[in-house]
């Protein structure tokens, strides 16, 4: 049976992270906020780890344009962009506390509890469980102190085979379902608030926006931003500039945003203010292909494409991006391309490979702006956890904005040979035009100027046939029917000679969760020792480890102070973060196993013999096993390892093992 969560002893993590302030709940001594969390230094360098490596991938390697726009986002852009009205989860409340739940996670924490029932039960009566029949939720029946979820307590009933299908087919598509959909189910399945037992009312919907003013009069109406795109989307034609005009080209930003949730749980996986970086790459709406799409054709991804979660599956399809995009499963090349390019970045931070999968989105959940859409799922405790987007929001957000604005938000390009062509073309006299139609001349008169070439000669017919057309104007200054005729216009087909194109971009947009991805990065790391379960390791990579080296000295002997502090100073100004730790209270073995716990890669000691001859003792963490050599070795060492120019494994074998006596 494939498990649908990551097992591993969270209440244990937890405790770890908390002690060691990778993060905290903001506020705490206050009570806490739900979905609002400080991150302490180690959780911080983390972060900061994975943002710097995210721009050496996207921003840098692909000569992306980097911008920083406002918070503040103005009501008028929003409303606009669609998020005023569409922006928005569906919340239902307990009858009688008024707790608050969103509505698909209710349900589906409800159904998963009630299949693990189902596993429990079947494995207590001796009967055969198969793939469908638990599908894919009980992970974690076989552990009763485990048996607490979102759902609630894990009672242990056996469900009918029929059941246990319609669940899963519920579970598979439960991103499909809209208000109504959902409140069906709370009612045919009674859904109720796992902890009370309480009803639940029907789903209502609720926008997810920090609502604020700007200015002291109240008057200026704005929201905390939802995602940076907005703002990318508004300086659009100044990056183009900026890009002397080439196309295709990327902006992309790391920064803030905000969405009030309307019940924050699971740690960092849903909270209310969160870091996000956002690409937004600006392609020709007819040639989707990209020029480095070779580079990424061949690696396979595990994709779930929306027809199979449509037939009640979660079964993924292995299958490499140049396949998925010849056989229509992903829509285009540049989509692909970033998909690819996402799964390298992802590999490269310590997401592990098996526990990844890219998602179609159903119809019924894709964002008003796309047309296409991937999630890159990662699997952690808590399930399969949406981490990255990556969307075709095709034209639309230059395309609003550019009509609600009047302004130009387009590419024009020299064609390599000009366009010669038929076109029925309208043509106005405005010395009658004008006078006979007065404030209703320019709403007429764009009004034909958009119309389709199949209507435009119905006007035509109509002219010619009947001496008068009528044109019905809604939504104008002028509503309502008015006439033209001939002598007010010309429509004839005429020889159009186009030597440049305009056209509006389409958008690829990857979206990256920083905190959904670190919080999954740190579940993929951890593990604890064989054979003690209390020494808990991080097993984070140089590249992205909070902090990349230990330093300590072996005892308190005040001889060790000058050293340590040399080897700080020498790894620090090359750049490689470094700790000391000098509390020569505790044993080095458990210096080493505390710093273990939050990720350090490599420790150098101190001891009698540097004070004697220079040389220290470099552990690494994983192995737990040393080399000796003299400190100019081991700092070059050290940046080379943290660098990637060099690897543990080729360092064993340039240097012998060093046994120590102190323990481990």
């Amino acid at each position: 049976m494939t498990e649908s969560k990551l097992n591993i002893d969270r209440q244990s993590l937890e405790s770890l992270l908390t002690e060691n302030f990778f993060y905290a709940p903001s506020f705490a001594i206050y009570g806490g906020v739900a979905g609002l969390y400080d991150y302490g230094p180690t959780g911080t360098a983390l972060q900061q780890n994975l943002i710097n490596m995210w721009r050496q991938h996207f921003i840098i390697e692909e000569d992306m344009l980097e911008v920083d726009c406002s918070i503040m986002t103005l009501s008028d852009v929003l409303k606009t962009s669609g998020h005023v009205e569409k922006f928005a989860d569906w919340m239902c409340k307990d009858v009688k506390t008024g707790e608050i739940f969103r509505a698909d996670h209710l349900v589906e924490g409800v159904l998963e509890a009630r299949l693990e029932g189902d596993v429990i039960a079947r494995k207590m009566a001796g009967v055969a469980i198969s793939d469908t029949g638990a599908a894919g939720a009980g992970e974690k029946a076989s552990s009763a102190k485990k048996n607490k979820k979102k759902g609630g307590a894990v009672v242990a009933t056996k469900l009918e085979d029929q059941v246990v299908d319609e669940y899963k087919n519920i579970l598979a598509q439960i991103d499909n379902y809209d208000g109504k959909g959902l409140g069906e189910l709370i009612t045919r399945f009674d859904i109720r608030n796992p902890t009370t037992g309480n009803e639940v009312t029907q789903p209502v919907e609720f926008n997810l926006m920090f609502e604020s003013n700007i200015g002291p009069t109240g008057q200026l109406k704005g929201y905390l931003r939802p995602e940076t795109a907005q703002g990318q989307f508004l300086n659009f034609s100044r990056l183009l500039e900026f890009n002397n005009g080439k196309m295709p080209f990327a902006s992309a930003m790391v920064g803030r945003s905000f969405r009030n949730e309307i019940s924050p749980r699971q740690g960092l996986l849903r909270v209310r203010e969160f870091t996000m970086a956002e690409i937004e790459h600006y392609v020709d709406p007819k040639n989707k292909d990209h020029p480095r799409f070779e580079e990424v054709a061949d690696i396979k991804l595990s994709l779930l494409p929306g027809s199979v979660q449509l037939e009640g599956s979660t079964e993924v399809i292995q299958m490499s991006i140049r396949d998925a995009v010849a056989q229509g499963i992903i829509d285009n090349k540049t989509l692909g391309y970033f998909m690819g390019r996402i799964h390298l970045y992802l590999m490269s931070i310590g997401i592990k490979h098996e526990l990844l999968r890219f998602r179609q989105h159903l119809q019924n959940e894709m964002a008003h702006y796309a047309c296409d859409c991937w999630d890159a799922e990662i699997k952690n405790s808590y399930g399969w956890i949406e981490c990255v987007g990556c969307a075709d929001r095709s034209a639309y957000d230059l395309t609003v904005h550019s009509n609600r604005t009047n302004k130009k938000m387009c590419v024009s390009e020299n064609l390599p040979e000009p366009l010669v062509y038929e076109k029925l073309v309208c043509e106005f006299n405005s010395k009658v035009f004008g006078p006979k139609l007065r404030r209703a001349a320019k709403p007429v008169q764009d009004y034909l100027e958009a119309l389709s070439p199949v209507d435009l000669a119905a006007v035509k017919e109509a002219l010619d046939t009947a001496g008068k057309a009528t044109v019905t104007l809604t939504g104008t200054v002028a509503d309502g029917e008015h006439q033209i005729t001939p002598d007010m216009v010309t429509i004839e087909n005429k020889t159009i000679v186009e030597k440049s194109r305009e056209y509006t971009p389409n958008v690829i947009e990857p979206s990256f969760g920083i905190g959904r991805i670190l919080y999954s990065l740190i579940e993929h790391s951890y593990s604890v020792r064989a054979g003690d379960e209390q020494r808990a390791v991080l097993s984070f990579n140089p590249a992205v480890a909070p902090f990349k080296c230990l330093i300590l000295p072996l005892s308190g002997n005040a001889s060790f102070k000058k050293p340590v502090q040399d080897v700080a100073r020498r790894l620090r100004t090359s750049g490689v973060p470094a700790r000391i730790d000098n509390a020569s209270s505790a044993s080095i073995g458990r210096r080493y196993a505390r710093n273990d716990e939050i990720g350090i890669p490599f420790a150098v000691t101190v001891d009698f013999d540097t004070v004697k001859d220079g040389s220290v003792t470099l552990r690494e963490r994983d192995s737990t096993k040393q080399i000796r050599a003299s400190v100019d070795e081991v700092v070059q060492l050290v940046k080379e390892l943290v660098s990637g120019s060099t690897t543990w494994e080729d360092t064993m074998k340039k240097y012998p093992v060093f046994e120590t006596v102190a323990s481990e």
